[in-house]
């Protein structure tokens, strides 16, 4: 009589229930196991072997019996190790070593890696399979231990059994073994995170025009390059910046805390995202590992820095492949990964904020050193930026070396609370504007053309400054949209509810100013 117990794969962020079907019939010796399993899945037959020997019971492996195991749907690529522990189970049933109350079976959904001695090893995607579950009516599921904190952090009905051992498990299932579900505060794991020794805006000394610019692209979720000599400060700015980033609401916690399991970013000790992240990826990243992708896709850089910061520091070292697959993420917040079998779709909301020398010595305009590039070169390092994605970028600032008067100012202890205050204030600002808004925005950086006309109403005056400056600079109409919504930020962060003429021309200064310095 074949076994049927449930388990689940994840499909980028979204789980899918899968049924584990399990026979055992009288033939030659045989473990099969099909419905599109991957390598790790069919090597679960050693293991699951070895495991089931270990624990003195029958072993698919030295059964003499034909033992078949389907993933149903069939359709659906399924990879990874978490099958073990249902196939386990599956065949103990089939094979008549254990005995559960089908009503009760029906009602729990099982995960694991197990090793060669029985013991149950943490997987990928924990969050998300728990929420499925939630939502599917299922009353237990039954995980490894150490994904014990993960699944708790999503559970609403459901109970979680986090079990350390297949033995544990067959006890259990045979009451032989009382399991006390553990309890958890969530809010204690979101407010736990308290920044040490990291950098912040009172300890960089002037800077003023840069740490403006910053400010606004904190409030308003808005991109920016900075251009500038080497050790004038871009990278010391991008680090500071992620320390004003207001504190992650609970939704968007879980939400990234999803794609860092997916990614296999978890952990027993780090079960909740809980400061928003900051990715900065060396320049010899790949197209994979920027945008997401592999035989089974995987977030990326991208999906990673969702709901943060994206830093590419030497910007023009970066592959210009991995450039241009910037585009369509930056524009539409999320990146869409397509196999032969399927496409899967990461989030991908984050602020790109990157660095870059003027020129390849890095000296290009500096009143201090002279630059010895010829201008093919320097015109040649300036192009590996190309039009589409600098136009993508919103505020674009030059940055100057500090003069030595500046350099021994004394720091100013404040300056990084007064910050982070103006830019949560602003953000609530926004969140309050955006609350009925269908496509469940929280920014002004993620507005459509729709969204600006609505929030953005601009009078007769405010669309003169505008058409000067898109006749004298040949401004794209892209480049247009971004400095409504710049200018939309900057009346947020002064607490005025109307755009006001010095709004857009402080937006077009970010916008405008950056090509006259380049060149």
């Amino acid at each position: 009589m074949p076994a049927k117990i449930f388990s689940a794969t994840t499909l980028g962020l979204d789980a899918v229930l899968i049924e584990v079907e399990t026979d055992v019939s009288k033939g030659m010796h045989s473990f099969d196991i099909v419905g599109l399993a991957d390598s790790a899945i069919k090597e679960s037959r050693q293991r699951v072997g070895s495991a089931i020997n270990n624990l003195k019971l029958e072993s698919p492996l030295r059964i003499n019996k034909k033992v078949i195991v389907n993933l149903v749907p069939a359709n659906i690529k399924k990879a990874g190790s978490s099958f073990d522990l249902p196939i386990s189970i599956a065949f103990l049933i089939a094979s008549q070593q254990l005995a559960v109350n089908k009503e009760r079976l029906n009602n729990m959904l099982f995960i694991g890696e197990i090793t060669l001695d029985g013991l149950l090893k943490p997987v990928n995607g924990v969050i998300s399979i728990t929420e499925m579950a939630e939502n599917k009516g299922f009353k237990e599921i039954i995980i490894p231990k150490e994904n014990e904190m993960e699944a708790l952090m999503i559970k609403k009905e459901i109970k979680v059994i986090a079990l350390n051992s297949v033995k544990e498990v067959i006890d259990y299932l045979e009451n032989k073994l009382t399991y006390a579900e553990s309890k958890i505060n969530i809010d204690d794991f979101l407010n736990s995170y308290s920044p040490t020794n990291e950098v912040d805006f009172g300890d960089i000394r002037g800077q003023y025009t840069a740490k403006r610019a910053m400010m606004i692209s904190a409030s308003g979720g808005h991109n920016l390059i900075m251009v500038g000599s080497p050790g004038s400060g871009k990278t010391l700015l991008a680090k500071a910046l992620a320390n004003i980033l207001p504190p992650l609401t609970l939704p968007e916690a879980l939400e990234i805390t999803k794609i860092y399991s997916a990614a296999g970013h978890l952990n027993s000790q780090n079960p909740l995202i809980n400061k928003r992240p900051f990715r900065s990826p060396h320049h010899s990243a790949s197209v994979a590992s920027i945008v997401g992708g592999g035989t089974v896709p995987k977030p990326g850089e991208i999906s990673l820095a969702h709901r943060g910061i994206l830093f590419l520091d030497e910007i023009p070292e970066f592959n210009r492949l991995v450039l241009e697959s910037l585009r369509q993420p930056l524009e539409e917040g999320n990146v869409t990964i397509t196999r032969v079998e399927d496409s899967l779709t990461f989030p991908a909301k984050f602020i790109l904020i990157s660095a870059m020398n003027p020129c390849p010595c890095g000296w290009l305009n500096d009143d201090r050193h002279e630059c010895n590039c010829t201008a093919n070169n320097i015109l040649k390092y300036q192009k590996k930026i190309s039009g589409p994605i600098l136009d993508r970028i919103d505020l674009q600032i030059n940055i100057n070396s500090v003069d030595f008067e500046k350099a021994f100012q004394p720091s100013n202890k404040n300056e990084n609370q007064q910050i982070k205050k103006k830019i949560v204030d602003a953000r609530q600002k926004q969140l309050s504007r955006f609350k009925d808004n269908q496509r469940h925005i929280l920014l002004n950086g993620e507005m459509n053309v729709k969204d600006i006309e609505l929030y953005c109403p601009l009078n007769n005056e405010l669309k003169m400054i505008l058409k000067t400056a898109m006749d004298k600079y040949a401004l794209t109409m892209r480049s247009l949209h971004k400095i409504i919504k710049i200018s939309r930020t900057i009346a947020d962060l002064e607490e005025s509810n109307d755009i006001l003429p010095k709004h857009i021309t402080e937006a077009l200064q970010y916008k405008t100013g950056f090509n006259e310095f380049m060149h």
